[in-house]
């Protein structure tokens, strides 16, 4: 049975029984496609939807609140029943003491091909490849493993790995673009060969007390913001060895976070941080430029 830590401070848990792992909202852009193609896929998000929020993914009683996350699908083409299309993945979880939430990932995945009959039945199996589910449960296992890894150090490493396993059913398939090792910003097997290379390893455990501080940041503000500085100086070290912008795990990072680190460091006395943080995080620069007003 998975019991999930919510904050080893002050917090005694509240935890509620689930089956299922996910709480997801899924929105259709049809807009690429001919009316006939839109026709074929009217049921298309509702489907998708049902699968996300009904499968079990972890095969193991789930204890917590369900994990928020969306998946937001852009068609941009169609030949009888195969389609493409580009899909935003984004997943928040809770703050302790606050209404916030706080970005797991942004990701923006845009090579998707698969064949869909309306009507079409979906089953779980994470042992058979199947260009729709296999899609789904691959980013399932990410939302869920990125969940894990906010309350236990490490602790997304099993549903990285079975992220990582579809990836190799994948490759052998007609429907392999995507999955493939690639040069792309981003690629899934980019993403997956960070989370598991060692390389990434003191990345991943500050990502951890990142969110410890994320949480602790409602009680003792000061030890927080330590702790993001902390998170700061490991990503400079990473950046030193391997560039922030050419390892698919950190740049994902920075894309999802930027904008929580300039609202929890706001009121920071050192403002040379957001000096650092350009530095590291050029793609952002101008938001930090603005703290440095």
């Amino acid at each position: 049975m998975i019991i999930r830590i919510f904050l080893t401070l002050v917090l005694i848990p509240f935890t509620f029984s689930f089956s299922q792992e996910l709480n997801c909202l899924v929105t259709v852009n049809y807009e690429g496609l001919s009316v006939e193609n839109r026709e074929r896929l009217v049921d298309f998000s509702g489907i998708i939807e049902s699968y996300m929020n009904t499968t079990q993914f972890t095969g193991e009683a789930w204890e917590g609140q369900k994990i928020d996350c969306s998946l937001t699908i852009f068609f941009n083409g169609a030949s009888s029943d195969d389609y493409s299309a580009q899909v935003v993945v984004v997943s928040t979880r809770p703050v302790f003491r606050s209404t916030r939430q706080s970005p797991m990932l942004t990701i923006s995945d845009p090579n998707w091909s698969f064949r869909y009959v309306r009507n079409q039945a979906f089953y779980a199996n994470q042992a058979t490849f199947e260009p729709i589910t296999t899609f789904l449960d691959f980013y399932a296992n990410i939302i869920i493993g990125y969940d894990w890894e906010t309350w236990a150090e490490l602790g997304g490493t099993q549903y990285f790995n079975k992220a990582f396993n579809l990836i190799t059913l994948a490759i052998g398939s007609p429907y392999k673009k995507g999955w493939e090792q690639s040069s792309d910003a981003y690629s899934r097997w980019g993403l997956c060969q960070d989370l598991l290379n060692d390389k990434y390893r003191a990345f991943r455990e500050a990502f951890y007390v990142y969110h410890y501080a994320v949480d602790e940041y409602q009680i003792r503000k000061k030890d927080a913001q330590n702790k993001i500085i902390n998170m700061i100086a490991v990503l400079e070290q990473m950046q030193a060895k391997v560039g922030l912008n050419s390892s698919v795990l950190l740049k994902q990072f920075s894309d999802s976070k930027y904008a929580e680190i300039i609202e929890l460091l706001k009121d920071y006395p050192d403002y040379a941080i957001f000096n650092r943080l350009k530095k590291i995080d050029p793609q952002h620069a101008a938001k930090y430029d603005e703290m440095l007003r």
